[in-house]
């Protein structure tokens, strides 16, 4: 089965000196209505460092974490490299630009100049009480506020798939 789509970016990240922040393109301003209120939005962004077709074929990610399984399957984990590079950011929001379609946020995992796809808003009853997780990544932070300060460095081989 072979199925297309057409996908077109509606904003991009963009990270300076101003900081952070998701910059939605003019025509989608509209989009932004009653926005204001939310504290955390989830951002659909497109991996556009990690779409190639070598990319595009891993579906195996080799010792992609120092303290988990040698090999996991790309749909196991969060990497960028997967068949359609689409992923998803929970973001905390520090301010609405609506005129000028300016979300402020302290971080998002993406790169400068990412193609922002879709923006949601984020809703408390999206929370699962007592997720289960595999034992190699149990120690990873329960919050996303405290994923800022966590030693990532010590847990993922950056650089694997």
């Amino acid at each position: 089965m072979e199925t297309r789509f057409q996908i077109e970016a509606i904003g991009s990240v963009q990270i300076g000196e101003q900081g952070t922040c998701i910059e939605v393109d003019r025509q989608y301003l509209p989009a932004l209505t009653h926005l204001r209120g939310f504290s955390h939005l989830q951002i659909l962004w497109w991996a556009h460092l990690a779409d190639s077709p070598q990319d595009r074929d891993t579906l195996i990610a080799e010792k992609l974490f120092k303290k988990g399984p040698d090999r996991l399957g790309i749909f196991a984990t969060r990497a960028p490299a997967r068949p359609n590079p689409i992923m998803v950011s929970t973001i905390q929001v520090t301010g609405i630009d609506f005129e000028k379609g300016i979300i402020q946020t302290p971080f998002i995992d993406a790169d400068d100049s990412t193609p922002v796809l879709d923006i949601k808003p984020y809703f408390p009853m999206e929370r699962v009480q007592d997720p289960a997780v595999p034992a190699w990544c149990r120690h990873w932070p329960m919050w996303q506020e405290e994923t800022m300060t966590f030693d990532w460095q010590a847990e993922i081989n950056f650089g694997s798939a």
